[in-house]
């Protein structure tokens, strides 16, 4: 793909995320809430993992509902770790993120689209996030310095940018080394095992994520490229020891099922998950979750 055509698809998703950001909100999914109601973006978040708890725990403003799973449900932070939100929009997971490091941590948001950055800073302001920092940049270019980030998350962002493998390159340039092994055992005789979750619904439907289809197209030959695309990088980074669990959700259409079960490290949990509604999502995240316990996700 062309620079020119990478910029005609930031410029794209930058103008869609613009209206969002001015408009205060809309899902991700095929209908929109009604931009000003609060309760009907907690209604959809809820919906996708997070608790009465966190949706109420933010600014009013900062949850559009624009992501398609809760980060924070196997994110593991620990106070006093610095977290990077790759695409961080309104600041609704930096602020959920912040609460977790407290006071001694610190949280920094990156977002491509302006009027995104200024709604961000003003929750950040209104909630008094003194440790929470928002920056304006692409993430395929981080505006952030080497190895200075603990952890790294991301809700339903990676997946719009044309260049997924150079996202992942500086995302692994900004990761500081795992420090409780690299100092303990400077060169340790194992390998430090690495992980990707991939929450989605394949369609759109249900109100959450996979937004790529807006730049792509809903065709068969556009779904047949992207499922391509898809297995491909599944088998390449599997191949390079990572590990992948697959939940499908709000949609039990069997060729999908196949498809993801071929893109999971294993047909069956704990890779692969189905969960039809809010409160099986939550189960499986939680699943994941334990499964991950021991393995903490760093260089």
């Amino acid at each position: 793909m062309s620079d020119l055509e990478h910029d005609k698809i930031h410029q794209q998703v930058r103008d869609a995320y613009a209206v969002i950001a001015r408009s205060g909100g809309c899902g991700c999914g095929p209908s929109c809430c009604t931009p000003t109601e609060r309760s009907t973006a907690e209604r959809l978040t809820q919906g996708i993992g997070y608790s009465a708890e966190e949706t109420a725990a933010v600014p009013e403003g900062a949850n559009l509902g624009l992501g398609c799973g809760n980060p924070q449900a196997i994110a593991n932070l620990k106070v006093g770790e610095t977290v990077l939100d790759l695409g961080s929009g309104a600041g609704f997971d930096a602020f959920l993120a912040a609460h977790a490091v407290g006071p001694t941590g610190r949280v920094i948001g990156v977002d491509m689209t302006p009027d995104m950055l200024t709604k961000a800073h003003a929750n950040a302001a209104r909630g008094g996030y003194a440790n929470v920092n928002f920056r304006l940049g692409e993430i395929e270019h981080l505006p952030v310095a080497d190895a200075t980030v603990d952890v790294i998350i991301s809700n339903c962002v990676i997946n719009l940018a044309p260049d997924k493998a150079q996202v992942c390159r500086d995302a692994w340039r900004v990761l500081k080394p795992s420090a409780p092994f690299t100092e303990a055992i400077p060169d340790p005789p194992y390998r430090r095992q690495q992980a990707i979750l991939l929450l989605t619904d394949g369609q759109n439907v249900g109100g959450s994520g996979d937004g790529y289809k807006a730049v792509w197209g809903t065709g068969s030959a556009a779904y047949d490229e992207m499922n391509s695309r898809l297995l491909t990088l599944a088998g390449n980074v599997k191949a390079d020891g990572v590990i992948v669990y697959v939940i499908q959700f709000a949609n039990d259409d069997e060729d999908l099922k196949n498809l993801l079960k071929q893109v999971a490290s294993g047909p069956d949990a704990p890779y692969y998950h189905l969960a039809q509604g809010a409160a099986e999502l939550q189960t499986v995240f939680r699943e994941v979750a334990n499964h991950l316990t021991e393995l903490r996700l760093s260089k």
